[in-house]
């Protein structure tokens, strides 16, 4: 899946180790394109383990940049009914789930201090206690974390415990660039053709000259894969999704080299979604927001999300329309409560909008 360089020996020989991991992202200009590639590498970890029936339990995957405030703690430990003002009913945590399995904790260096402590114990003593109770819980799950951070600095700006640093930085793996590890991608060519054959219901395969086409584009210096796994995974997708009778042809292929050389042009985009380039502030947009520290992923699409809601009067209506299709295979409809938590993960309140 990831060719056969030295981090694939690595995590080869480290997965039979019960010890924490530690994915490290944090490469410059690299490090916020690591998210796909980290899960990956993790679930590699944990499917290894488990086909050397090392654990018996399943594989928890949780992206802690998202957990804010009295929420992370619940979301991890669980809470206890009556924790606190809406704890209705008593929680489950990640941690829980986890025992007997595999815990990967992506932008571990998101969470806050009183979390790091907590988990820290659970690391250490395989039982926690959920938020407002009295009696320990116990899960012995083995845990990989994943950052984009420099976790030293955050430690030295207090925003990181050196005693967790320490413990779950036994085994380290640094993640170079995709564009600086070439020989990793016609491997994952063929995995993610798999995995897109798999999705679509169809085998799709390239013809012959079609992928030396696609594999020649590749390897060489125009295409810097800015987007990681992510780019790579998604132009395949594209192109297996419009493979006639599941063979991806030459002409396909010179139109997906094109879509891509525009995706990584530094030419500003024209149709006024985004009025400067990435590094720039935007303009006519909350100051609440740190712009400049935003994926062009989530620029956009936190942009798109802000023109819909001004179209509207209301928190209720602009979630109707923004859930659309989702909110009808829910059992419990809650269009303000969803939206309202995607424009917290940006420090945004209605009011900001």
């Amino acid at each position: 899946m990831f060719g056969n360089h030295g981090l694939c020996g690595l995590l080869e020989e480290g997965a039979h180790e019960k010890s924490p991991k530690c994915l490290d992202g944090n490469l410059g200009d690299f490090g916020e394109f690591y998210k796909g590639l980290k899960s990956m590498l993790a679930r590699r970890i944990f499917e290894l383990k488990k086909a050397r029936h090392l654990i018996k339990g399943g594989f928890v995957d949780v992206n802690c940049a998202t957990l804010r405030g009295d929420g992370a703690a619940s979301a991890l430990f669980g809470h206890k009914k009556g924790a606190f003002t809406s704890a209705a009913e008593k929680r489950e945590d990640y941690l829980k789930t986890a025992d007997g399995g595999v815990l990967f904790l992506d932008e571990i260096g998101e969470l806050g201090l009183d979390e790091q402590a907590m988990l820290l114990k659970a690391i250490e003593e395989k039982h926690f206690y959920p938020v407002g109770s009295d009696s320990e819980v116990k899960s012995d799950f083995q845990l990989i974390a994943g950052t984009n951070r420099d976790l030293r600095h955050e430690i030295r700006a207090g925003r990181f415990r050196e005693d967790l640093f320490a413990r779950i930085n036994i085994w380290n793996y640094p993640l170079p660039a995709l564009a600086n590890r070439r020989e990793d991608i016609e491997p994952n060519v063929e995995h993610q053709l798999a995995l897109a054959s798999q999705e679509l219901g169809r085998t799709t395969r390239f013809n012959k000259e079609a992928l030396s086409v696609y594999l020649d584009f590749a390897h060489s210096n125009q295409a810097p894969w800015r987007g990681n796994f992510r780019d790579l995974a998604a132009s395949i997708m594209r192109l297996a999704t419009l493979a006639p009778q599941g063979r991806i042809q030459v002409e396909q292929v010179q139109a997906e080299i094109e879509r891509l050389k525009w995706l990584w042009s530094e030419e500003p985009f024209s149709d006024g979604l985004l009025h400067n380039r990435p590094s720039e502030k935007s303009q006519d947009y909350p100051d609440k927001v740190d712009w400049d520290t935003l994926d062009l992923f989530d620029k956009l699409q936190l942009q798109h999300v802000i023109d819909e809601c001004r179209k509207h009067p209301n928190m209720a209506a602009a979630g109707r329309a923004l859930f659309n299709v989702s909110r009808t295979e829910r059992a419990k409809v809650n269009d303000s409560d969803r939206l309202r938590k995607y424009l917290q993960r940006f420090g945004l309140e209605w009011g900001d909008i």
